[in-house]
Parts: C-alpha cells; sequence; structure tokens
C-alpha cells in the first residue's frame, strides 16, 4: 500500500503533489489544512484520511477529528496535529499512546521533516514537515511510502522546493 504524508499546507495546494503521490491509494493530512479547497485538491489523486490542526476553523474541525487512528497492513498509526517531539510528547499524546500502542506516530504543526525511532516506545515519528507556504521552513516537503506485511518500506522524503517559491 503506497501512502503520500503531508501536514501544514495553510491553504496551500502544491500543483506538483497530483506527480509526487501518483499511485498513492490513500493520502494522509497531519493537518494545519487551511482550506477545504486543498483537500478537495488532494481527493483528485487519491482518498485523503486527515486531522484537524491549531490553525482550521470550526467548520474544518467539525469535519476532521483531533486523533485518526489507523490499521493498514498489519501496522498501527495514530496520527494527529500537535504530538510534541521523541521521546518528550504532549501530555495529551502520551496519554494517547498509554492506551493504545502504535506503530508509527505522524503528527505537523513544528513544519520540521523528520523520520526517528523512538526506541524507548518501539514507534516511529514521523512528521512530513510543512507543503505549505506559511511558517518558517525554509523549504517545502512531504514524504511518501510503502506499507505492507506489518512494516514501512520504501519512505522518501519530497522537496517540493523553497518557501515562497512554486513550480
Amino acid at each position: 500500500m503506497r501512502i503520500g504524508l503531508v501536514s501544514d499546507t495553510h491553504g496551500f495546494l502544491d500543483e506538483t503533489l497530483a506527480q509526487h503521490f501518483q499511485g498513492c491509494d490513500e493520502i494522509w493530512h497531519a493537518g494545519d489544512i487551511g482550506d477545504a479547497s486543498v483537500i478537495a485538491g488532494l481527493e483528485q489523486i487519491a482518498p485523503v484520511l486527515a486531522v484537524y490542526g491549531n490553525i482550521d476553523d470550526p467548520a474544518m474541525q467539525r469535519r476532521y477529528p483531533e486523533n485518526l487512528r489507523l490499521q493498514r497492513e498489519g501496522v498501527s498509526i495514530l496520527i494527529t496535529h500537535i504530538a510534541g517531539k521523541v521521546p518528550s510528547y504532549t501530555t495529551r499524546v502520551k496519554k494517547l499512546l498509554r492506551e493504545q500502542h502504535a506503530d508509527v506516530l505522524i503528527c505537523g504543526h513544528s513544519h520540521i521533516c523528520q523520520v526517528k525511532k523512538d526506541a524507548s516506545r518501539n514507534l516511529l515519528f514521523i512528521n512530513p514537515g510543512a507543503a505549505g507556504q506559511q511558517g518558517f521552513h525554509l523549504m517545502r516537503t512531504v514524504i511518501r511510502l510503502e506499507l505492507g506485511q506489518g512494516k514501512i518500506g520504501k519512505l522518501e522524503v519530497v522537496e517540493l522546493g523553497k518557501r515562497g517559491i512554486t513550480s
């Protein structure tokens, strides 16, 4: 199963995502969507699952959950917008991880692309960075990965270009 991970679009949909996420079975958005048109555009590529972020308005918060738990290809996934960082997660995320183990924790918010093993909780932490134009990040990023037989494979960071510059 091929997955496209995106976060922190802040209302901006990079037109190259159609190419980068071509062949993905699902796209997961880790919050700060910014505008429903972003989801509509992503849905033209593949089915979208999303959580809301701290900049998303009440309508977006009614449409999407704060946390999303998924089981795909034998992998348990938790997606939320604000999670903290390895191993200093927010109190809310620590509680979620105590209640139900996740193999993978996906979040956004920091605008920092990071993939890191959390050995203390036996999980993989993934933040795809920011794909939008708002924020302090220099490079806009997303992640592609494959899930199969209880494992993550072919994880790759895709650079979309510098913030403020579009293709």
